[in-house]
């Protein structure tokens, strides 16, 4: 397929641009999107394979496993020549007795790991998973977005939990193994045990947190797949601080600290990038993912999107290249509006 990367060397050669599902979960489970339309899901996920895009990233705490169904229903007719990658996590974890309209837990024991891989595999109605990750470190406590959170004495070390990993790996059941929201320290602790085929950090024009981590990862020959690089709608050039307040209440964004702080920074950095998406002829999402997947060492990102008409908004980014100059007039944007966090350039 034209216009792909290679992953690593685990390979398998990706498109720049992959398809998310965290949406799909639908409602009724902590950070969820709200409600959602199976059918319109089923149809998303198939326009996008159409479309060219050839993996499709989800995981088992999306709706507490819907998300991989929806997945599995979309991709059954299919022909399995066309269909294409199928990444998923584990390791936040409902487990029996657990509320599931609270959080899930950080929970990463060789049990439960080998029963997630296998409910997953049920749901994605397939024999094996092409990436399978570690969504968080493990802690052992309630999961709460975007903080690290201290573990507790239930937590399964790093090295513990990663040697199921790469059993899995030897086993066949996964194709190649990653880690999910992991530090560059993290990651040589894992490297030293199995090569770590893949990381999957958050990275946007807004948080640029991960810069360390993909470094490290571009040095090992680690492959790269970013996820919220539109920044979980900040980014699209449709956000606004009304339609913060007129979210649902069951959004999780209506309350979290990327929306609630710092916010007329961010848009003012959508801003600045509307003369960019103009000059280009494209729409301001398209020219922020263009920006993630220029960043040297990351390999694709991971977008999402609620039905069909929604990809055709951002599908265009694959083909997009932004000039030296495009280039710096987003950092020079980054610093004078002091959005976000991490290095404005590479």
């Amino acid at each position: 397929m034209s216009n792909t990367r290679p992953l690593g060397d685990t390979g398998m050669d990706i498109t720049p641009l992959g398809f998310g599902t965290w949406v799909f979960g639908g409602s009724g489970w902590e950070y969820s999107w709200g409600a959602t339309d199976d059918a319109d899901s089923i149809a998303a996920i198939r326009h996008a394979v159409h479309a060219g895009i050839n993996w499709i990233d989800t995981a088992a705490a999306y709706g507490v496993g819907h998300a991989e169904e929806v997945v599995g229903r979309a991709l059954a007719d299919i022909p399995e020549a066309e269909r294409p990658y199928l990444f998923t996590k584990t390791g936040l974890i409902w487990e029996e007795g657990d509320d599931r309209s609270g959080p899930p837990r950080r929970i990463m024991r060789p049990d439960v790991v080998r029963k997630e891989i296998e409910d997953s595999l049920r749901r994605l109605r397939t024999d094996h998973i092409d990436l399978y990750l570690v969504h968080w470190p493990d802690t052992g406590a309630a999961f709460v977005y975007g903080a690290e959170g201290e573990a507790n004495d239930q937590a399964t070390p790093l090295e513990e939990y990663w040697q199921v990993m790469a059993d899995l790996k030897k086993e066949g059941k996964v194709r190649a193994i990653g880690l999910s929201n992991h530090d560059a320290a993290q990651l040589a602790v894992a490297e030293s045990i199995a090569h770590v085929d893949a990381i999957q950090p958050p990275f946007s024009a807004i948080n640029r947190s991960a810069a360390a981590d993909i470094a490290w990862a571009h040095e090992n020959g680690t492959g790269v797949i970013v996820y919220s690089p539109l920044q979980s709608g900040l980014l699209t050039g449709t956000f606004t601080e009304e339609r913060l307040r007129n979210l649902p209440d069951e959004d999780w964004r209506g309350s979290h600290p990327d929306f609630t702080t710092g916010l007329s920074a961010k848009l003012a950095l959508v801003e600045a990038m509307r003369p960019i998406a103009a000059r280009h002829d494209v729409t301001v999402a398209e020219v922020a993912l263009a920006w993630v997947t220029a960043w040297p060492g990351i390999t694709g990102a991971i977008v999402g999107a609620r039905n069909a008409t929604q990809i055709d908004g951002w599908l265009g980014a694959r083909d997009l290249t932004l000039t030296t100059d495009d280039l710096a007039a987003i950092e020079t944007a980054i610093t004078t509006t002091g959005a976000g966090t991490g290095p404005a350039r590479a």
